[in-house]
C-alpha cells in the first residue's frame, strides 16, 4: 500500500466522522511497522495522532486486530506485557479498533486505525443526531462505526457493550437501520488540506531532486497534522521527519539552531538536526512546523527550505 492509497481510506474515515460530528486522527502503517499515511482532522486535539498510529503499528505488525491484541495483553502477566512494549515501544498505547489491511492475495500488508477527542467508545458525542450511530440496526460507537464504514466492512463493535452505553445515553434501543452507513459528503477541513498541500509539494522538490522522503506537518504545539512517506523512502525517515518538524515548530527555530539542552527539556523531544523549518503567516507568526526526514539531513533542510520559500 502506498501514500495515495492510504490518503483515500484516510479522506473516506474524515468525511464519516464529520457527518456524525466527531472529530480525531487516522493512522495507515505498514506490516514492516513504518508510518505510511496519518491524518488529524481540523480541531481535534493533541496526543489523537500518536494513539492511532501506536494502535495502527500493532494491527499491522502483529497481525491481528488490535482487540484481539488488547486481550491478550490483558491476560498476560504484568511483567511480559511492560516487556513487550519495553521492546516495541510504538506499541505504548494496545487499544482495541484497528484493523488490518490486506491485499489482493489476502496477505496483511498495513494497519488502519482511529483515535481522538471524540472517536473512540463513545455515544454521547454533543449534539449527536442518534440516528448517525445505528449502522444496520445496531446501535454503534463512534470509532467502530468510522472504521467499518471506511473499510467497508459490516458493523462489529470491538469495544465492549455497544447496547449499555446506547441505553445510559439514550434510554431505549434503536428500532430501524439508522443513518449510520448513510453516504457521507465531502468534509470541509482546510487546515488539514492546507497540510496535504505542503506535503505534496515537498514529495515534489524531493522527486526533482531524485530522492525519498517523508514529510512531517505539525501545528505550533508539536503535534503532527499531516504525516506521509514516499515509496521507497527509508523505514526511519517518518521518526525523523516527525522529529525535526516538532523542534522547529515549538522553538520557532531550524531544528538545527535549536540548543540540545533546551530540546530535553520537552516532554516529547524532537531533533536539533538539519530538515524542520517554522512555517510563517503573517497574521499568526509561527503557525506549524515543516519536516523532512530520509536523506542526509543537509539535503532535507534544503527541501523543506524550497518548500516554504
Amino acid at each position: 500500500m502506498n501514500y495515495t492509497e492510504a490518503r483515500a481510506l484516510i479522506n473516506r474515515a474524515i468525511d464519516k466522522a464529520a457527518q456524525i460530528g466527531a472529530r480525531g486522527a487516522f493512522a495507515v502503517v505498514g506490516s514492516d511497522g513504518a508510518l505510511i499515511s496519518a491524518s488529524r482532522m481540523d480541531g481535534d486535539e493533541a496526543g489523537g495522532m500518536a494513539r492511532a498510529r501506536s494502535k495502527a503499528w500493532i494491527t499491522a505488525t502483529q497481525q491481528v486486530p488490535s482487540t484481539v491484541h488488547h486481550d491478550r495483553m490483558w491476560k498476560l502477566p504484568p511483567p511480559i506485557g511492560v516487556g513487550f512494549v519495553a521492546n516495541s515501544p510504538e506499541a505504548s498505547f494496545p487499544g482495541a479498533g484497528a484493523m488490518p489491511l490486506r491485499d489482493e492475495s489476502g496477505e496483511i500488508v498495513a494497519g488502519f486505525s482511529a483515535s481522538g477527542c471524540s472517536i473512540g467508545p463513545f455515544v454521547d458525542l454533543p449534539g449527536i443526531d442518534r440516528r448517525y450511530l445505528i449502522a444496520e440496526g445496531k446501535p454503534a460507537n463512534s470509532e467502530d462505526l468510522i472504521v467499518a464504514w471506511a473499510l467497508g466492512l459490516d458493523y462489529v463493535g470491538q469495544h465492549g457493550d455497544d447496547e449499555k452505553r446506547w441505553q445510559e445515553a439514550f434510554g431505549e434501543l434503536p428500532n430501524g437501520e439508522g443513518l449510520g452507513f448513510s453516504d457521507a459528503p465531502r468534509a470541509a477541513q482546510p487546515r488539514h488540506k492546507w497540510a496535504v498541500e505542503l506535503v505534496d509539494r515537498a514529495f515534489a522538490v524531493a522527486g526533482e531532486r531524485r530522492v525519498r522522503v517523508a514529510v512531517t506537518v505539525c501545528d505550533r504545539g508539536g503535534d503532527p497534522i499531516q504525516q506521509d512517506a514516499m515509496p521507497g523512502s527509508t523505514t526511519a525517515a517518518s521518526i525523523v521527519a516527525e522529529a525535526v518538524a516538532r523542534s522547529a515548530a515549538r522553538f520557532e527555530l531550524p531544528s538545527n539552531e535549536v540548543r540540545p539542552e533546551l530540546n530535553a527539556l520537552l516532554p516529547i523531544p524532537g531533533a536539533v538536526v538539519p530538515g524542520g523549518v517554522p512555517i510563517r503567516k503573517k497574521a499568526e507568526g509561527v503557525a506549524a512546523g515543516l519536516g523532512i526526514g530520509g536523506p542526509a539531513p543537509e539535503l532535507c533542510e534544503e527541501i523543506a527550505a524550497a518548500v516554504i520559500s
